[in-house]
């Protein structure tokens, strides 16, 4: 058999497709026609051999194929971005404000930053590390050229945004963490404006439970520490729920909370070349987003 070569941008249509579960943002996300992305995808699946998405009218999933597709896709395509950036990579400069939330920063995040900074050395990279309002703000203002922020499901549908993942947020504690069922749930948060504090708050009161802040910090490592002191309990994205952390037994009675979309939000302003390498970068990585313990 012949091998089999698959096309990047049908890779990267393929990818968005996954991302959203619709054809339809997928086209917005990308700036092509929807007829386009239904090409891109279908002569894909002619080169796979097999479907990749079961689709009806109202609803699209990802079949097994398509789950491993999806990785796959991402490795391609970095290793695609990686051999464009040592061919070309060296010619590109300029300046890139980026700013990112302090949790994200505690993944492997840096190392896709620094392979970044060695495949584009003429690239001037500032970082800027802070909650996602905060970072929304500096973009509006003109302050940050691209950031990745944490948004409510599909809050972050910004012409500007790029869906990097959708993640069920949970609650984390230290194993033996004691929740009485009928009281007050201790709760370690951040300062407020906070994402993850008003979605877990307005949880609760909708189940009919109260909760009580244990303790207020400003950044992930005030989180960890209050919660690994025992002192209550916290609200992380699933993804980046660090390894020593647990979610509480049923027996606790939290209602479940829901989803949250990390998404990239590019200054319309900045310079272009410079946010897509790095958007593309994100992107592209498959490396999981996993805290480990500090």
């Amino acid at each position: 058999m012949a091998p089999v070569a698959y096309d990047p941008d049908q890779l990267r249509t393929f990818l968005a497709v996954a991302q959203s579960l619709s054809f339809t943002q997928a086209a917005e996300r990308l700036g092509i026609r929807q007829p386009t992305v239904s090409q891109h995808v279908r002569k894909l699946e002619t080169a796979v051999g097999r479907p990749l998405f079961v689709r009806d009218t109202r609803t699209v999933t990802l079949t097994a194929d398509g789950e491993a597709m999806a990785g796959f896709a991402r490795t391609i395509l970095a290793a695609h971005e990686e051999a464009v950036g040592y061919f070309t990579g060296s010619e590109l400069r300029g300046r890139l404000r980026f700013g990112v939330t302090d949790d994200l920063a505690l993944t492997p995040l840096p190392r896709i930053l620094r392979d970044f900074r060695q495949l584009y050395p003429r690239i001037d990279l500032e970082l800027t590390v802070a909650q996602s309002p905060n970072l929304l703000r500096r973009v509006e203002s003109g302050h940050l050229d691209l950031a990745y922020v944490k948004h409510p499901v599909g809050g972050g549908s910004d012409p500007n945004g790029r869906l990097v993942r959708r993640d069920p947020l949970v609650w984390a504690g230290i194993s033996g963490t004691r929740i009485a069922p009928d009281g007050p749930v201790p709760l370690v948060a951040y300062q407020a404006p906070s994402l993850s504090r008003s979605l877990g708050v307005q949880t609760l009161e909708q189940a009919g439970r109260s909760c009580r802040i244990t303790c207020i910090v400003r950044g992930v490592n005030g989180v960890l520490a209050a919660v690994r002191a025992g002192l209550g309990i916290a609200i992380f994205a699933r993804s980046l729920m660090p390894v020593d952390l647990v979610e509480p037994p049923p027996s606790a009675g939290l209602p479940e909370l829901p989803s949250i979309d990390l998404v990239l939000i590019t200054n319309p302003r900045a310079a272009k070349e410079p946010a897509e390498a790095l958007t593309a970068a994100i992107l592209g990585s498959n490396a999981p987003l996993k805290p480990q313990p500090s």
